[in-house]
């Protein structure tokens, strides 16, 4: 099933309805990105799919992490938790809508609310550029031992915290510092911003970095084992997983995989039936299995967000990884891109084009040079894109697309999508959103009469 197919359910339940799509009232309702029809999408949210899915599997993974780490002291200090940017709103009387961090927060168990860091109030503040000053200015006084959110707004906040406290690195803020869960984007675009906000210093523990899957779906995988850049799927969390042959993605009556089925190393789209009442759902996301026993997997990107212009098969885990390589490379921490296809003279997609946002205050190389160096971890990444650069003949040399620090906030504010959960799409077929996103700057180059 589609959002769109399961929409008339879900509104349903949203008006009062009981027994539509989970057992009695169903109260809650998450906010996800919107379908080609809608805006946002309504996610159902039950209390058993918070209790035995999101705060479960929160618990799992701090479990785990201490069993490896025996001499972690994480409940004598706080926890920060940076999630969304919208407060709860009812509707009806009945529903109440907002983004999954904030029905998270609001229902909290004891055992977490005690140790969160920022407040309630904060955490649940509208404006999220008033939110990223007073966030920074509370969390700064506490002794934080985790933070857990997604890298990209994690990184702003932080660097507000350095410029409020004039301190050079987390370290010296929050010295007690042990584990950054993280999730929501890719993380290797980011590794080279955080190795600076938090650099490894000698005498000093190592930071531990653990990924997490945990959507408004629901929460279905972690990464379960230090060292390891996989995750374990949950399978006693209350989600039922189905796995769709990337051949099989819009037919009409596509087949699919028990776990039983499926291959180590094979690219499936997930379908999930979860304790909140979505029933064979279409997720949207593309996973890699890396291990069947125990089963463990990498998210490879999203059905909509890949480029295959001419047969490249360019997903978004490959892309994370080559513009990590070239920020490596030359020094150049990326806080923002998307990618697109690069059209001729005749509208003819010949190429890629590539929009990087640098973090501020780096320098930036010739957009060629950098260019040719992502050409090149692109083609150690993907063979069958390294296959179509051939001679230039099905894809000529990949054009990078220097933006000024602010364009893709800007970009997410003009869409309502700025704040802690809201993401960029990565790869895109449809050259709307890259147009979109270079407009300001294709103005300010276009000659004028």
């Amino acid at each position: 099933m589609t959002y769109d197919e399961l929409k008339p359910w879900i509104h349903r339940a949203m008006e009062g309805e009981r027994d539509v799509v989970w057992p009695g009232q169903t109260k809650w309702f998450a906010q996800s990105s919107g379908t080609t029809s809608d805006q946002f999408k309504w996610l159902p949210v039950s209390r058993v799919g918070l209790l035995h899915g999101h705060y479960k599997g929160g618990k799992d993974l701090l479990a785990q992490y201490c069993s490896q780490v025996r001499d972690a002291q994480l409940y004598q200090g706080k926890h920060f938790i940076l999630g969304g940017s919208s407060s709860l709103v009812s509707e009806g009387g009945v529903a109440v809508k907002g983004d999954l961090s904030a029905i998270i927060v609001r229902n909290l168990p004891p055992w977490v609310e005690a140790r969160r860091t920022p407040k309630r109030s904060i955490a649940l503040m509208p404006n999220w550029e008033e939110k990223v000053d007073a966030v920074a200015r509370a969390t700064m006084k506490e002794d934080v031992r985790i933070l857990a959110g997604v890298p990209s707004w994690l990184s702003i906040v932080s660097e507000r915290i350095l410029e409020i406290s004039g301190k050079e690195h987390l370290r010296d803020v929050w010295p007690n510092l042990w584990l950054y869960m993280h999730g929501g984007v890719g993380f290797e675009p980011y590794r080279a911003t955080f190795d600076r906000l938090i650099p490894d210093v000698q005498g000093a523990r190592s930071m531990h970095y653990l990924e997490t899957y945990n959507a408004s779906e629901g929460f279905f995988a972690y990464q379960d084992t230090l060292g390891r850049n996989d995750m374990a799927l949950l399978m006693d969390h209350g989600i039922y997983y189905e796995f769709m042959p990337l051949e099989e993605v819009g037919k009409p009556a596509p087949e699919t995989l028990e776990f039983r089925e499926i291959e180590e190393g094979a690219t499936y789209a997930l379908v999930i039936s979860t304790n909140s009442g979505l029933w064979r759902y279409a997720l949207g996301d593309l996973v890699t299995v890396t291990s069947k026993v125990p089963l463990r997997i990498k998210v490879a990107g999203r059905i909509t967000s890949f480029l295959n212009l001419v047969g490249e098969e360019l997903m978004v885990k490959q892309a994370d990884d080559a513009i990590a390589s070239v920020a490596k490379q030359l020094g150049t921490p990326v806080y923002n891109y998307m990618a697109g296809p690069q059209i001729d003279a005749l509208g003819k997609p010949i190429g890629h084009r590539w929009a990087v946002e640098l973090k501020p205050g780096s320098m930036r190389p010739p957009s060629e040079a950098w260019a040719r160096r992502l050409d090149d971890a692109l083609q150690a990444a993907n063979g069958d894109y390294r296959a179509k650069r051939t001679g230039d003949l099905a894809l000529v040399p990949p054009e990078v697309v220097w933006v000024e620090p602010g364009t893709f906030d800007a970009w997410l504010q003009s869409r309502g999508r700025l704040g802690g959960q809201h993401k960029v799409p990565r790869l895109t077929q449809d050259p709307v959103n890259l147009n979109a996103l270079l407009a300001p700057r294709d103005r300010e180059l276009s000659p004028t009469c």
